[in-house]
């Protein structure tokens, strides 16, 4: 089951998408209404997966710098309930993973999940492959 935190400084949509990720099958660990305490649930949980509102991710653009730095496997997801094409650009040049918009459904979210979830499995995997691809030619040429 992958681990989730919640930073949001709404409680109501805190609570929503809450609801939305336990229905998913996902473990959500921890809840903050500010980076700083969404930061500590980090350091704590460990969790896969982040869902940061956008204002607390304009409030202090270098938590998504630290949360890459500091846990580059973990997946952040942006929330919002509006998104133009400079802010998804700029989200994914900070190291964003996907985008959850607001009001949520729930099929519409956990979809944005799993696809982002299956994007980086087959990634890693094609990775690891070509890493055996090519210590295995290099073992062979020493033969």
């Amino acid at each position: 089951m992958l681990k989730a935190v919640i930073i949001d400084s709404s409680a109501v949509a805190r609570g929503l998408l809450n609801t939305v990720l336990l229905d998913g099958g996902y473990d959500v660990v921890g809840q903050s209404h500010t980076c700083a305490a969404g930061l500590a649930l980090l350091i704590k949980f460990n969790p896969h997966i982040v869902c940061i509102a956008r204002e607390q991710m304009e409030n202090g653009e270098d938590v998504v710098r630290e949360i890459k730095t500091k846990w580059p496997k973990t997946l952040i997801f942006m929330v919002s309930s509006e998104f133009d094409a400079a802010t998804i650009q700029a989200a994914h040049a900070m190291g964003v993973s996907g985008f959850i918009v607001k009001p949520f459904k729930a099929d519409t979210v956990l979809n944005t999940i799993r696809n982002v979830v299956i994007a980086m499995v087959k990634r890693q995997r094609a990775a690891m492959a070509k890493e055996n691809g090519e210590a295995a030619a290099d073992d062979g040429g020493e033969a």
